[in-house]
């Protein structure tokens, strides 16, 4: 998996990422059986008309910007409802100037399930260019990608964004200090699983207030891009959000920031220390 370092989801995803892919097999769908798909996962954390605004720093320069909005999708599939959710990123400032970034993503989740049933990922970053389709065939276990290959994938298959609002929905409330919650993406033709570990509790300052927040680690392999496990660290809001709130990571070479500074139409309180 390339490294994207404007869009926050895939700051997130592609940092989780640095565990070994796997290479999924070819198939044919014609030879796969049907396969019964989980119908409903509980979900209180998001809405349509929830819009999160980020900022970048790549050291003390604001690098990129960028808004990820859910939506109410106007495609059904199999007669089932969908969210849209539109992620855009861009660099900014002198950023913008030497490596100019235009990411967009889309990932179109089943209302009640939460899994994907299409991805669409279109990104100019310095010129090097991506255009990706897939179409998740979650009763065949199947993913169909814009070049016409199916590959088979594991029961309950995430694209990066979808596995990013599915954690959101994940249960923390019983977690403890060193458990690790596993999501299983597939991208780049390939199936990474992505892990991230529980270190407790602690409130954080950015520049949009103070709030209280659950921290994670991700499991990575180490030396890859950080010196070690606790290089990169994630504060997720402790409500019914669960929003990652800050992103920090420290790089072989200089260091990220990622945080949040605007959020629009929330589906719970956030958890501000007064």
């Amino acid at each position: 998996m390339k490294s994207h370092i404007i869009l926050p989801l895939v700051v997130l995803i592609a940092t989780f990422a640095q565990a070994q892919p796997k290479k999924p097999e070819k198939v044919s769908l014609d030879a796969i059986p049907s396969f019964p798909v989980k119908d409903y996962t509980p979900n209180t954390a998001f809405r349509a008309g929830e819009k999160l605004t980020f900022r970048i720093h790549y050291g003390f320069v604001d690098a990129g910007e960028a808004v990820v909005e859910v939506r109410n999708s106007p495609l059904k599939f199999e007669g089932r409802e969908a969210f849209q959710i539109v992620g855009k990123g861009y660099s900014l400032g002198a950023f913008d100037w030497f490596f100019k970034v235009r990411d967009h993503y889309e990932s179109h989740i089943d209302r009640r399930n939460l899994l994907p049933h299409y991805f669409l990922r279109r990104c100019d970053e310095g010129g090097y260019k991506i255009s990706q389709d897939y179409s998740f065939l979650h009763r065949k276990r199947a993913v169909k990608t814009h070049k016409g290959d199916v590959f088979a994938t594991p029961e309950g298959i995430h694209d990066v964004i979808s596995a990013f609002y599915y954690a959101r929905t994940l249960d923390f409330s019983q977690a403890k200090k060193g458990d690790i919650f596993t999501i299983t993406v597939f991208i780049d033709d390939e199936i990474y699983p992505l892990k991230i570990k529980y270190l407790g509790k602690e409130s954080i300052n950015i520049r949009a207030g103070k709030f209280r927040c659950m921290k994670f680690v991700p499991v990575v392999q180490e030396g890859r891009i950080w010196k070690t496990e606790d290089d990169l660290n994630v504060w997720i809001t402790d409500d019914g959000n669960k929003i990652p709130i800050m992103v920090k990571s420290n790089l072989m070479v200089g260091s990220i920031k990622m945080e949040v500074t605007k959020f629009e139409g929330l589906a719970n309180p956030l958890a501000r220390v007064n």
